[in-house]
């Protein structure tokens, strides 16, 4: 199991400094909810987790993130293995044009070779048991992943990710394209993966914050302006900042 540590990360669009010393830690097995305006540099910060921002030209980083004791910053990791261990879920689900059974099995395919058919349906139930959709796929797994309803659809994104045994889920405002109840059953499945995973959302849903997360961050124009545990942050801000957005002065 991993947590991530971040000590004095500064991130830059050319000219532009989207993340201002940033330092936190995200403990293992816990959710933590990274809140703010939009523009304020959460998304960023979590696709510092996976050096997602390698793709974007002109990006320069500097600091500390420590995942399993490797500085990802600095030490150059093996960037397949870490996306493989750090896992990410988009706003929009992002299924592959392929069944239902393709997608749970792809991220396998690429990392490991020779795995039997037999070893491969069985990851193929696992991972769709783990996201509570086996029972309602089970006899559909050759039909297209692109047929399935939003919600399922996120679920599969999970389980994909999930089906490559990652340590850290990090989840970019997953349920922003979902109705309410949609969107209550993907926060009770969070809360049920939190015991396997270490789990990273943003999300702009200050109540959503509050009921799934164990730890909260808040940030503002690149800066994080305070972390702690949740229920210390929306009952008692230290920061006036902080306790502006959350009552709704701004934002």
């Amino acid at each position: 199991m991993a947590d991530i540590r971040v000590d004095n990360l500064n991130l830059w669009y050319g000219d532009f400094q989207a993340l201002i010393d940033v330092g936190a830690h995200f403990p293992e097995r816990e959710i933590t909810a990274m809140i703010g305006p939009s523009g304020c540099g959460k998304s960023t910060l979590l696709r510092v987790f996976n050096r997602m921002n390698d793709f974007v030209e002109g990006v320069r980083v500097s600091g500390q993130v420590i995942i399993d004791g490797q500085d990802i910053i600095s030490d150059k990791p093996d960037l397949v293995k870490l996306r493989k261990n750090v896992g990410m879920v988009f706003q929009r689900p992002n299924p592959f044009p392929l069944s239902i059974y393709e997608n749970i099995v792809f991220g396998q395919k690429v990392h490991t070779e020779g795995l039997s058919r037999s070893e491969l349906d069985e990851i193929v139930e696992d991972s769709l048991s783990s996201v509570l959709l086996w029972d309602e796929l089970k006899d559909k797994l050759r039909r297209s992943a692109l047929s399935l309803s939003l919600e399922q659809k996120q679920r599969l994104c999970i389980a994909r990710l999930i089906a490559v045994k990652p340590e850290i889920l990090l989840m970019d405002e997953p349920c922003s394209t979902l109705d309410p109840q949609a969107t209550g059953r993907i926060e009770e499945l969070m809360r049920e993966l939190k015991n396997n995973y270490t789990i990273i959302i943003v999300t702009h849903n200050m109540q959503q914050a509050a009921r799934v997360s164990d730890n909260t961050g808040f940030m503002l124009l690149g800066e994080l302006v305070e972390f702690g545990k949740t229920r210390d942050i929306f009952k008692g801000p230290k920061d006036k900042r902080t306790e502006d957005y959350i009552t709704g002065r701004y934002g």
